[in-house]
């Protein structure tokens, strides 16, 4: 039995793939059937940085009317454009979580989820591997 990955989270070898969780769960590679990627972002509750835009874009269109020199007018679009700013940031830095799908016999399972890109590939690689390995190799006849 060859092992393709061996870790705290998860064991990949030719015969099984092994989460480790609690209870751990074990799948037989030869079974696994329409294996795919999946990847959603962490949707935490909005940052303070959408409160602040939102009464900056306020606080504008209130004092609008009353602004007339450029450097207030340069002020606030100041501070309308970096709460926008931050709030896109934040949102290209949100923690995503991977999942392996896949079908085992007969139903639809989630092979392995984790929130690390790094170890997350590292493990769908080996199982991508595996179950290359475990085919039938096709014989030819000339």
């Amino acid at each position: 039995m060859r092992t393709y990955y061996r870790g705290p989270d998860a064991v990949v070898t030719s015969e099984l793939f092994v989460w480790r969780t609690t209870p751990a769960k074990i799948f037989v590679i030869r079974e696994l059937r329409k294996v795919g990627i999946t990847c959603t972002a962490i949707d935490r509750s909005r940052p303070p940085t959408v409160q602040a835009a939102a009464g900056s874009v306020a606080l504008a269109v209130a004092v609008w009317p009353v602004v007339e020199t450029p450097a207030l007018v340069a002020l606030g679009l100041l501070a309308i454009t970096v709460p926008g700013i931050v709030v896109a940031a934040y949102r290209r830095t949100r923690p995503r979580l991977w999942e392996l799908h896949a079908s085992y016999r007969g139903g639809g399972v989630i092979l392995f989820a984790d929130t690390n890109a790094r170890v997350f590939n590292q493990i769908a690689r080996a199982l991508r591997r595996a179950i290359e390995e475990s085919r039938p190799h096709a014989t030819w006849s000339i």
